[in-house]
């Protein structure tokens, strides 16, 4: 009886966090300075497959069709990397306080979209730099890691910080000596975030490695639970520790480089969403992942809109998910963590 109790209320977890993400879709193509109303919305979806008369206002379907849809594809998939990767780097590290970027990947991102800028680079080579120096900064962070004689997990964080620090320093660096009237405002936006710039021709090839990079490690989620257990009992259950990290790492890395090379930074989420995902469905991976790709789609898509409708001038994503992450972060060090064993 508890179990089937138990089922059914995951299930009705899994539909409000569902219907969540559907009102925030809603919300994200019909909220803006152009308004657009749920029933006007629906009627030109509808208009796609059926034969309906035209009763609404041709800017509001040129919006609802071609200028809002890749802006919400890229916070979709966007929103749910992040939460994935911070899952993921949690689980490893068996710490609730890790963020996706505790091992250099946002770091080296930036200072590779800020090289890029300060050079003149076009946006879609500022986007490559920054994603190759995203992957260089956390293999760079690993290759060290693997020569510390001491605990493995601790080399890696030890590391992650040393790389973090250095690319940061080169970052700022870069602001130093950049020109203040032009090349300097725009790494420092940059910097703070933002899906203004999203393109529909950058969303395939800027897409792509995250959603390569989730693939793995929804597919091992049951594996990582192992981490809480200790490398002594994975490896007993016949689980190689090493190798599991390692593709955490990778895949993991490869989501968060390629969400700071689109977006810029916007932290917080791989911090916030897997805690919350946490309280509501327990410290079972399994559970817990895929929750949070639907949890960290639906809330960057609700701060994306605040972001572009709060005031006359766009607001960037970071400050706002900064806003709210980190009271979140302050009670987290407060409570000494969670209940989850980590």
């Amino acid at each position: 009886m508890e179990k089937k109790t138990g089922g059914k209320s995951y299930g009705v977890k899994w539909l409000i966090l569902c219907l969540i993400f559907v009102a925030a879709v809603v919300i994200a193509f019909t909220v803006g300075r152009f308004a657009v109303s749920p029933t006007d919305f629906i009627k030109i979806l509808l208009s796609r497959v059926m034969d309906i008369p035209q009763t609404w206002d041709s800017a509001a379907e040129a919006v609802i069709l071609n200028y809002r849809p890749p802006r919400i594809i890229a916070a979709i998939v966007i929103g749910a990397g992040l939460a994935v990767a911070g899952v993921s780097y949690q689980g490893m590290f068996r710490n609730p306080m890790v963020s996706p970027d505790v091992l250099g990947a946002s770091s080296g991102a930036a200072f590779g979209a800020a090289l890029g800028i300060y050079v003149g680079m076009g946006w879609g080579m500022i986007s490559v730099l920054a994603f190759v120096l995203g992957l260089g900064a956390v293999m760079l962070a690993y290759g060290i890691s693997r020569v510390y004689r001491g605990d493995a997990v601790l080399g890696l964080v030890l590391a992650g910080i040393m790389i973090s620090t250095l690319f940061s320093s080169g970052t700022s660096f870069i602001k130093l000596i950049a020109d203040t009237d032009n090349v300097l405002p725009a790494i420092t936006y940059w910097l703070m975030g933002s899906l203004a710039s999203i393109r529909v021709k950058d969303l395939l090839p800027g897409l792509i490695p995250i959603i390569v990079g989730m693939v793995p490690l929804i597919l091992l989620r049951w594996r990582m639970n192992l981490f809480t257990a200790g490398d002594d009992v994975a490896q007993s259950m016949g689980v190689n520790t090493n190798a599991l990290r390692l593709v955490v790492i990778l895949c993991s890395t490869l989501i968060t480089a390629a969400c700071v090379a689109i977006s810029g930074l916007i932290g917080w989420i791989g911090l916030v969403i897997p805690h919350f995902c946490r309280m509501i469905f327990g410290s079972d991976n399994r559970r817990v992942l895929p929750a949070s790709i639907i949890m960290g789609a639906a809330y960057l898509l609700l701060v994306d809109t605040v972001a572009r409708t709060i005031s006359t001038t766009e607001i960037p994503i970071g400050i706002l998910t900064a806003v709210i992450g980190a009271p979140v972060f302050i009670y987290l060090m407060l409570s000494g963590g969670n209940k989850d064993g980590y």
